[in-house]
């Protein structure tokens, strides 16, 4: 049988680290907003944005119906929250930064006189008592940025309310797995700014108007979606995030579900999913024969669906998903040929989506 054609090539590759490289820690998206603006730009035929950073990509502005796909562009970090008198900081989570995974990890602090470097110091273990040993805890991690006191931090630039992210940088390992902080979701944005190139590459006419949103604040309670939705007014949103893979050691496949990398895209089950549109969804990946998971939400699905769903009086939303390995730490973990499907998949569900297309449950 025939290798179907990879979908990622060398310049889309190297946009995805470079753009995975930057920092955009939420509140702070911008300049990796510029980067994908930048990318996307060939194949869009103008741009919206907001006061607050989230920018949408328009190809047929004009277009009386709107078609959203969505992803977003913000990564965990923290904030300085207070300065010891002799130079060390201590921190608060900006997004759904992990605690456990800070204690030996170097930051970069990010200043009006640029970045400086630090690390998150730890007591060395000769001077812990090892029958009471201490786990990291919100309250006790701490910054070293080698400043002898409290002035000389703030001679450096640094100030309480600074933002703080990790300088891990995009690697492949074993050849199809793709590793780096920020992964969520910024590969959303990687996603759907692919899915336009191969609408213009393939030259395929929509008959309606498509609106590639990159969102902003989504790992502070979806904010960013929130804010768009209203400006854009979609008839019809597909949104892409991550989701976690279960089959790693010391999670439970019985609450968690069982997804994997390397398995395909993961469509959901929840209440923010409008059924028809997940129904073409899996009816698109069946005829393409795109491979994909399943996976029940409860109440929400935690991702801008429930923004997009919600508003405006409801909008027909459905949520793709990427699973991913070691979410929220600095190594998390997707499969290429996954992104590739998940590409596939909007890119087919999106030429199935007419202005005439019912997804009323009454007709």
């Amino acid at each position: 049988m025939a290798k179907k054609k990879e979908i990622i090539n060398k310049k889309s590759l190297a946009f995805l680290e470079k753009y995975l490289n930057n920092a955009a820690p939420t509140g702070y998206e911008w300049e990796g907003q510029k980067l994908w603006m930048d990318y996307l730009k060939p194949y869009v035929d103008t741009f919206i944005t907001d006061t607050y950073g989230t920018a949408v990509g328009v190809i047929n502005p004009d277009a009386p119906y709107k078609v959203v796909i969505e992803g977003h562009s913000d990564e965990i970090s923290w904030y300085v929250n207070y300065i010891t008198d002799n130079g060390l900081l201590y921190v608060i989570r900006n997004g759904g930064s992990d605690h456990q995974i800070a204690p030996s990890k170097w930051v970069n602090i990010h200043t009006k006189k640029g970045i400086v470097k630090g690390v998150f110091g730890w007591p060395a273990i000769h001077t812990r008592n090892s029958g009471k040993e201490e786990a990291p805890k919100l309250d006790n991690i701490f910054i070293d940025i080698g400043a002898k006191d409290k002035k000389e931090v703030e001679e450096m630039g640094v100030h309480v309310g600074c933002v703080i992210t990790y300088p891990d940088t995009f690697q492949v390992l074993n050849d199809n797995k793709l590793v780096c902080r920020a992964i969520d979701n910024r590969v959303g944005g990687f996603m759907i700014a692919e899915v336009a190139r191969l609408l213009h590459e393939n030259k395929k006419a929509l008959p309606f108007g498509l609106y590639i949103t990159n969102s902003v604040q989504e790992e502070i309670g979806l904010r960013g979606a929130e804010m768009i939705t209203q400006t854009i007014k979609p008839n019809v949103a597909i949104v892409t995030d991550v989701c976690h893979d279960t089959t790693t050691p010391m999670i439970d496949k019985k609450t968690q579900g069982e997804t994997r990398i390397g398995d395909g895209p993961v469509i959901s089950y929840a209440p923010a999913v409008q059924n028809k549109l997940r129904e073409l969804i899996i009816d698109t990946a069946e005829a393409k024969k795109i491979p994909f998971q399943r996976m029940a939400s409860s109440r929400f699905t935690g991702t801008d669906t429930d923004a997009f769903a919600y508003s405006n009086g409801g909008v027909p939303s459905a949520l793709i998903s990427l699973p991913l390995r070691y979410m929220h730490t600095t190594v998390e973990m997707v499969h290429k040929e996954d992104v590739e499907n998940v590409i596939r998949l909007i890119y087919e569900s999106l030429l199935k989506i007419t202005p005439e297309t019912s997804f009323s449950y009454f007709d």
